[in-house]
């Protein structure tokens, strides 16, 4: 399979449209269309349902389209890579993160090496470790931060000094408000909303024992989106700390959980890893800052 090829799948699939794709890529419908059906013919699979005012993907056209996408991320990073001048550092430095406040330590790297390599781009990706883990194993980033030691355990990584606590995102004037910590027997009485990421639901023992007599109400991906639940009064969201910006004017508080759980974070990247020039520099300036707490 060309890598044209997959670009043209691509096109075809983000455009919805074999003539607005063709005027995007260039090419006259015809041959588009043809190399599309050839595609198809293949693979032994339609990928695309080609309606009167639109082309939508089949199951198994999402699939490829992942797949293509995945590729090509993996091409367009490896060529940057490649055609890096060698006189001087530049280039592309990719980070998959979930979401947490932690992530100001690499920010604060990533500051420090632009002042002196302005030429050294960065591309973050959030999302789960699950799915930072996947793009990690497969080359799609140079590193992850993981927040959980499990997760971190297969690759090389830094241990970072910050912890991050469980606790409530609440409304001010919630009957909670003025707690110094919400116990286990408070979540019991709350509409809960809970990352759809199995460790964010709390400390796993302690939530297990518990489960079927919490109400979970909803689940989220990215926080900002469950704060908007909160601030609606839809439930408490169960997180991480410091991950909404809250203030005085703010109508929402944070209460941590009894026990202070704490998550430590890690920056992994998989051993044997062979960094360009750019991923190389912040590998030594993070070891620089963290080094003691690095793992192999």
């Amino acid at each position: 399979m060309e890598i044209r090829v997959l670009r043209y799948f691509l096109a075809v699939a983000r455009e919805q449209s074999i003539s607005g794709a063709a005027q995007a890529l260039h090419l006259s419908q015809p041959t588009l269309s043809r190399q599309l059906m050839d595609m198809e013919q293949k693979f032994g699979k339609q990928l695309f349902i080609r309606g009167n005012k639109r082309i939508t993907l089949t199951e198994d056209g999402m699939l490829f389209r992942r797949r293509a996408e995945e590729i090509i991320d993996l091409v367009d990073k490896t060529e940057a890579e490649i055609t890096a001048t060698d006189d001087s550092i530049s280039g592309d430095i990719y980070i998959g993160a979930g979401e947490t406040e932690v992530m100001r330590h690499l920010a604060k790297i990533a500051k420090d090496i632009q002042n002196d390599y302005p030429d050294i781009h960065y591309h973050i990706f959030s999302g789960n470790a699950e799915i930072v883990m996947e793009r990690l194993d497969k080359g799609l980033i140079d590193f992850g931060l993981l927040l959980d030691a499990n997760d971190a355990s297969k690759y090389n990584y830094v241990e970072l000094p910050s912890t991050d606590i469980f606790g409530i995102l609440m409304k001010k004037d919630s009957p909670f408000a003025d707690r110094e910590a919400i116990s286990f027997n408070d979540l019991k009485k709350m509409p809960l909303i809970v990352s759809a990421q199995p460790h964010y639901h709390a400390p796993e023992k302690q939530v297990k024992k518990i489960l079927d007599s919490l109400n979970i109400v909803a689940t989220y991906n990215l926080i900002y989106n469950a704060s908007l639940l909160v601030e609606e009064g839809l439930g408490y969201a169960l997180c991480l700390d410091r991950l909404i910006k809250i203030t005085d004017e703010s109508p929402l508080c944070f209460v941590p959980l009894e026990s202070q759980y704490e998550i430590k974070p890690y920056v992994a990247w998989k051993k044997n890893q062979v960094f360009s020039k750019a991923s190389d520099l912040f590998l030594k300036r993070l070891c620089e800052a963290f080094g003691n707490n690095q793992k192999a």
